[in-house]
Parts: structure tokens; sequence; C-alpha cells
């Protein structure tokens, strides 16, 4: 198990420090040569440990003076709320509510003068020219590329290089037993047709991903949604109440890193707990792991895969939020299922095509993709803290907020008398695209939350478009609604 460094220990201690108000907005720093007195560190450690703290938005240099704590860096608003352990009648949501549809198709048909909806980086924070450099260097080593037929189940440079990364996660995989997908929904729809039939009853996490809520509904599944934290990801106890109510449950769906709309990550202690108890229930375990490279320490968070000896879990993955959306690259290994999804992608859509994966693969293999994650996990890490700075000035009192470790985007609670779907409405009349919390359920559980994505830059347009939700929310109070 990889453990963080100590100089991201000592910034945890100072970050609690600054968030309990030990050390109060305006205030200095302990110097270099206090901290490597008080803790018994190098230099290097005691500047990697402000710079840290510096990189996440928590404070500024000044220069010849110090490290000072920046003004707004400590969050009034209060944590976001545990779950109830509940588990709901699955044969109540057996589709995706046509609400869902017209959101979805607003925010496609209206376009945004600002975007606070898409779970992405900003293009710029993509390596676009070193992978058009990866593009050219595999056109000249192959003149016949294009009049190639591509490579049955992927190119095999690519799973190589996949294969290699796996290992960070605690993977053993070999070559052979990956698959390239389109993206990571390609994967998903794989691995529900190669472990179910229409009318089965699949888990998930509850809020989740609305895109997978639409890839059951289009595969004929029941759903049961089961509660999950904000802090700690999907409850194992609802999960076993939901098997013992549900004995005819097939497949359980999880995203156990960073998960979608959450950001939480599960415990490894949970982890294994969580593979051991689907093996012995013989429910099929399918992992997506889109978001795992997004970790705001460089660190890899582990995947459940890795504790899976018995090929019960199908780890799916992708490159589309760390890498390139543009090229739409997944990936996914199916265990003792692995066969038979192969069959289906060649059936379904047959395979990927070679530039873009040769080119990644060279991307891979030049050491590019640690150093370009690197880079993107700061610049995440800054605009996360920046975007809930910005939320815990504008938006009105009762709001509620979990800062996650990662990922592209904050789960925002909002005052009950506050309906997300209503401001999504409000908001497009502005310009302004927003994920409503209706999206990431079939129940009306989350009416009251938003998505916010924290992918772009944080801006004086972005800071001016939460300003305008906050007044949009507070307009519905005082005309009574």
């Amino acid at each position: 198990m990889n453990h963080p460094a100590l100089y991201q220990r000592l910034a945890e201690h100072y970050l609690s420090a600054i968030r309990q108000g030990s050390l109060l907005v305006g205030e200095r720093m302990p110097s270099l040569r206090t901290l490597m007195a008080r803790h018994g560190v190098s230099l290097s450690t005691a500047l990697q440990l402000c710079r840290h703290l510096e990189e996440r938005g928590v404070l500024e240099a000044r220069p010849r003076i110090g490290y000072f704590v920046r003004a707004g860096s400590r969050l009034p608003l209060q944590a976001a709320r545990e779950p109830e352990v509940q588990v709901p009648d699955a044969a109540q949501y057996s589709g995706v509510h046509p609400r869902v549809s017209a959101i979805i198709a607003s925010t496609m048909r209206v376009p945004a003068r600002i975007s606070l909806s898409c779970a992405r980086a900003a293009p710029e924070l993509y390596p676009n020219e070193a992978l058009r450099h990866s593009m050219q260097r595999v056109l000249r080593q192959d003149d016949l590329l294009f009049g190639q037929a591509v490579a049955h189940n992927g190119d095999m440079r690519l799973r190589a290089a996949l294969a290699h990364q796996a290992l960070a996660a605690r993977m053993v995989l070999a070559p052979e037993e990956i698959l390239i997908t389109h993206g990571c929904i390609e994967a998903l729809n794989l691995a529900l047709r190669a472990v179910t039939q229409p009318g089965d009853l699949v888990a998930v996490e509850s809020p989740t991903f609305f895109g997978l809520l639409q890839v059951l509904e289009s595969l004929g599944l029941k759903t049961l949604e089961i509660p999950t934290s904000p802090h700690s990801g999907i409850s194992l106890e609802a999960l076993q109440l939901a098997a013992d109510m549900h004995p005819a449950l097939r497949a359980l769906v999880v995203v156990p890193n960073l998960q979608n709309p959450l950001g939480c990550v599960m415990s490894d202690v949970n982890k294994r707990a969580l593979v051991a108890w689907c093996e012995a229930m013989k429910i099929a375990l399918i992992e997506d792991d889109t978001y795992a490279m997004l970790g705001s320490r460089d660190e890899h968070l582990s995947a459940l895969k890795s504790w899976d000896h018995s090929g019960n879990v199908i780890h799916c993955a992708s490159l589309h939020k760390s890498l390139s959306p543009g090229l739409r690259l997944g990936w996914m290994s199916a265990g003792r299922w692995q066969a038979r999804v192969e069959m289906l992608k060649y059936a379904q859509s047959r395979s990927n095509e070679t530039l873009a994966q040769r080119a990644v693969a060279d991307f891979i293999e030049s050491g590019h993709y640690d150093r370009h994650l690197r880079r993107l996990r700061g610049a995440l890490n800054t605009q996360r803290h920046a975007h809930a700075e910005a939320i815990a000035r504008h938006f009105p009192e009762g709001t509620r907020l979990s800062v996650p470790e990662g990922g592209l985007s904050l789960w925002v609670e909002l005052p009950d008398y506050v309906s997300s779907e209503k401001l999504f409405y409000q908001a497009l009349e502005q310009g302004i695209h927003l994920t409503p919390g209706c999206l990431f359920s079939n129940t009306r559980r989350f009416e009251h939350f938003l998505r916010i994505n924290c992918g772009t830059p944080f801006s004086s347009q972005i800071d001016e478009a939460l300003c305008e939700l906050a007044r949009l929310m507070r307009s519905r109070t005082h005309n009574g609604q």
C-alpha cells in the first residue's frame, strides 16, 4: 500500500489547522527554518510542504517575506451529510425518468456562455502538442498503417503499455487480458451484457453517473440504488440488506476511486471486503475506474481488481478524462468473462482504429504520460479549491460541501428550499450550464444537489456565474417560491 510522502502528511496537518482557525487568513505560515526545527525535516521537505499548500490555493508566497494563509482558505461550509441506510424497491426504478432525457437534451440544444456541467478538464490542460507529435512519429514509422486491418481486441503496443501502467494500481495483467474499447461507456455496456439478461437486477451506487442509468435502461435491466457516502463510498451494510431482500441480484457496478458525482474514495479495507463479498455471493462486480488517475497525490489509488483472485471483477477504465477526451479510448479486463466480452465487442462495434492507439502507446512509453498527470493533478487541485472557496463565498446559508481529494467535480448540497432542477432551467436562460442532482438517481433523493465541474481554470467569469446562481437561489425565497 502506498503511503503519503512526509511533506504531504505535514501539509494535511497545517491544512487542518487553517480550517479549524488555528492559523487565520492573512497570518504568516511558520518560516522554513521553523518548520525544519519543529518537525526535524530538511529544507527540501519544508519547501515541498509550502509549495504543496500553495498549489492547493491555501497559501500565497510573498517575495522576501514568506508564506501567508490566503484569503478564502478557511471554508465555512459544513461537510456533506451521510446518507441513511435504506433499500428502495427495485421494481420502482427500472428506467430513466423522462425529465433526465429532457435535461440532457436541453443542455445539448442551448449553447453555453459558461459551462459548469461536463466532468472534464479544459482543452489546454491536455497534452495536445505531444500527442500530435506521437501521431506524426507513428505515421512515419508505418507508411501502410491506413491500409492495414486493425488488430483484434486492440493494438498490442497499447495493451502492453496499459498493462505496465496497471501495476501502479496493484493489478497484474497480461496484455492479452486487456481489451481496447470506445471509452469506458462501451466497456460498461460490454460488461453488463456479458453478465446479465434483460429483466435482471443490477445494484448501483446512489447517487451514480446518469450515463450508467441510461445504459441500464437501454439493456432492459432493473436498477437497485445503494446509499453511498460522500466520504467513504458505497454502504456495505446497505448492500447486504439489498442482497437479503433481493436474492436475484446479478451484478454490482461501482466507482471505487473518486466516484462520480461524489468524489469519494473507498478505503482499501472496504475494497478488499467488497471483492470478497461479491465473490461469496456470486454477484459479478463491475469496476468503473475512470477517475483513478486524477487523485490529488502522485501515488496511485488501488483498483478493486487488485484483490480479485477468481476473475469475478470486471475492470473498466478510460483515458478520456486523464489524457484525451477527443480520442475516446477506454479499456477493460473482464476476468472469467474475457472471451465473452471480446466476442460481444466484435459483434457490436469491431476493433478501434489503429492510429490513436499507436499514438497513445508511443506517448505512454516515452514517459510523457506520468509527467502530464503530475501537471494535471496540480492544476485540478488548485481549481477544485478555488471553485469551493467561491461557492462558500456566494451560495446561501445551508449549503454543504466536502472537497474531494481529486477528480474533476464538486458535489454541492443546496438548502432544502432550492430545487436544482428549477435552478438548472433558470441558469440555462442565463447561458449557464449545470448538472442538477436529479440526473444521478431514479429517485427524488437528490433534488437539492448540484454537480459543479472544476476542470476549467477558475476565472472572474466563473466567479460571476456562481454569484449569479446564488442570486437565483435567493430570489426564490424572496418570491415565496
